[in-house]
């Protein structure tokens, strides 16, 4: 290349100019690759020097700081710290002088001169991303003390963490709420009721009018039992009253269907699907592809989402006698190696996932026998599980002492059979909802203590029954679906993150009028003046010439009552063969003698002759009527001989 500049700069610089070349006339700029390395060597060699000087100059500070008491004067230390070396080394001593001062122990004889003596190498004027404007104030420390005073009390203090402050209510509809599930993510949320309907919220797309973006009928006309999303939020398992579970994706399309079991086959095992209503579900908490669902044949089955044809295993949960009883909850524990399941005979068996025969764990008399124990949830580390009782209690046990249970809450009144419990993100609480009967009060959510169960807390809901509700731990928010057909949030603006907090602030959307009356134009930019037609600029001029237009603000005609007018006939039945059947009616013309209606056109028929006659005109001889004979007196004939009209 510089060959090739030289020889076109060098024999003939005017043509180089004239073809555009003109800057290979200049010689190539060559670089030093060993100059510019000792160049740099020696640059961080000086600047090491400086920060090792500028750290004896603050020790000996320090040091002399130490040895005068209070009575320095801070900004000494601070410029003889800050020197012409010290300001080229900012970057690198920052961390360092850091680490330095909040490693040495505190002395002297007040805050004022501790602060001053850690202060100059921290709010000396460091990153540009870091310390923006004046050094802090003396008193700063003294703020963030106040902010660990405040975590100590409300860690002492378990109910300040109850996002409580404010609320939003989503109107599924009218009947109750009995399903709800939230992404991982905490991005979506999704209700199912005994309306068969299972709407989707997205938080971060709705407005302030808090309106669902899709609703749909998965299950035709079956209550909705349980909605969850999987581990990794792509997809939910969908349980309601049919024998058969579905899995739908995010935006609700089906992902397959469970099989559905020959009913006709006494041992369940053989049997491909459920034969029975189901009654629960859930997902495996770490394998994204399986789920869990009980029904009340008698089974608790475990399905791939990759094989709709059959289960994975099947688990029969046994009474004392060894009969099948039916179980009307289950879930996996945290780890997925435990799977719970409350039957109707008041037991909790718990069994190994990977060996269906018997069970690990059982507890016989955990509730009432003939009650539908509603729900069992695994605490986060995974030690304890946690029951609600059709009996109106609410349990705590340690499955590895499972006779008998650490804690219990009684005259908690439920009326569903998937009436909620749920702990805290922190596993410090445990939250229930409470059922009431039409105009018997509030329906109400409590909290209790995990550890004593004491009750801490209780917030009204509604007027009707409190069914699901779920707190969830990213978003810390509670999300609780009522027998009235609401889905309430519950947040905390400090607390909470996201969730509910993104739509309350977004303003509501303004409907756009349909506008009937403006026409569509076309734009063509390139169209000559006279071709081109004006831009309209608001909608409302162009209304207001629509309007002087006879055309176009011609009001319809409203239909006609009564008999008609103006030439338009009246509505009966508003089609042709109605007008036509109404005349017919009102016709009065006699036809009772189909003779005398014929004849009477005899006459004008043989003047003007028009469509038969002139044919036979040649051929045809002359016709001859019968008299009309007087009608004989039906008076003297028996009464079997009249004829009868």
């Amino acid at each position: 290349l510089l060959a090739g500049a030289e020889m076109l700069g060098g024999p003939d610089p005017e043509l180089a100019a004239t073809m555009g070349f003109s800057g290979f006339g200049k010689k190539a700029r060559t670089f030093d690759l060993e100059a510019m390395f000792e160049q740099t060597r020696r640059t961080a060699v000086e600047r090491s020097r400086k920060v090792l000087e500028a750290r004896e100059r603050e020790k000996e500070d320090q040091s002399e700081k130490e040895l005068r008491g209070p009575c320095v004067d801070p900004s000494a230390s601070a410029s003889s710290a800050t020197g012409a070396g010290y300001t080229l080394t900012q970057r690198e001593t920052a961390s360092s002088e850091s680490e330095d001062s909040s490693d040495e122990e505190l002395t002297g004889p007040s805050v004022q001169s501790q602060t001053s003596a850690q202060g100059p190498p921290e709010v000396t004027d460091d990153d540009d991303d870091e310390f923006i404007g004046p050094p802090l104030p003396p008193g700063f420390k003294e703020s963030d003390d106040d902010n660990d005073d405040d975590t100590e009390e409300e860690d002492n203090n378990p109910v300040k963490k109850i996002p409580d402050s404010h609320e939003i209510t989503l109107q599924h509809g009218t009947k109750t709420v009995s399903a709800l599930g939230l992404d991982p993510s905490g991005a979506r949320l999704i209700t199912g009721g005994y309306d068969y309907d299972v709407k989707f919220w997205d938080f971060a797309g709705m407005d302030s009018s808090l309106q669902a973006f899709r609703s749909l009928q998965p299950c035709e006309c079956h209550q909705i039992k349980s909605l969850q999303y999987s581990s990794t939020g792509d997809v939910i398992l969908v349980v309601s009253g049919n024998s058969q579970a579905k899995v739908l994706d995010r935006d609700g399309f089906p992902v397959m269907e469970c099989i559905k079991g020959d009913q006709y086959i006494v041992d369940m095992t053989n049997t491909k699907g459920h034969t029975a209503m189901l009654n629960s579900g859930c997902w495996h908490p770490k394998i994204k592809e399986e789920f869990l669902t009980c029904s009340n044949d008698g089974t608790v089955r475990t399905w791939d989402v990759n094989n709709e044809k059959k289960h994975k295993s099947v688990f029969k949960p046994r009474s004392v006698q060894g009969k099948r009883v039916i179980p009307t909850t289950c879930t996996y524990s945290r780890d997925g190696k435990l799977i719970a399941a409350g039957c109707q005979d008041g037991s909790i068996q718990i069994w190994d996932r990977n060996m269906s025969v018997h069970t690990k764990f059982h507890c016989r008399q955990a509730h009432a026998p003939g009650t539908d124990t509603s729900c069992l949830t695994f605490s986060y580390d995974g030690t304890v599980l946690a029951s609600r009782g059709g009996d109106d209690t609410l349990k705590i046990w340690d499955i590895r002492q499972f006779k008998k249970p650490l804690n219990s809450a009684e005259r908690l009144p439920s009326f569903f059979p998937m009436t909620d419990c749920c702990f805290s993100p922190d596993d410090k609480i445990l939250v229930t909802g409470t059922s009431v009967k039409k105009g018997g009060g509030s329906g109400k959510l409590f909290f209790f203590y995990r550890e004593t169960f004491e009750k801490l807390y209780e917030i009204e809901v509604t007027d009707a029954s409190v069914v699901r509700c779920l707190w969830h731990p990213k978003l810390n928010q509670i999300m609780v679906g009522t027998g009235n057909g609401l889905a309430k949030v519950y947040y905390d603006p400090v607390k909470s993150q996201r969730g509910a907090k993104l739509c309350v602030v977004k303003t509501k959307r303004k409907e756009r009028q349909a506008e009937t009356l403006t026409q569509d134009y076309i734009i063509t930019p390139h169209a000559l003046p006279m071709f081109r037609e004006p831009r309209q600029r608001s909608t409302r001029k162009q209304l207001e010439k629509d309007r002087l237009d006879p055309m176009k603000s011609h009001k319809p005609e409203p239909p006609v009552a009564g008999p008609g007018r103006g030439g338009r006939v009246g509505t009966h039945g508003g089609t042709l063969s109605s007008y036509i059947v109404k005349n017919i009616a009102l016709d009065k013309t006699d036809d009772s003698n189909p003779r005398e209606a014929i004849l009477r056109h005899a006459k004008e028929a043989e003047e003007n002759p028009y469509w038969v006659a002139p044919a036979y005109a040649k051929t045809q001889p002359k016709t001859v009527f019968a008299e009309v004979e007087p009608e004989d007196d039906e008076t003297d004939k028996p009464e079997w001989k009249k004829r009868k009209i």
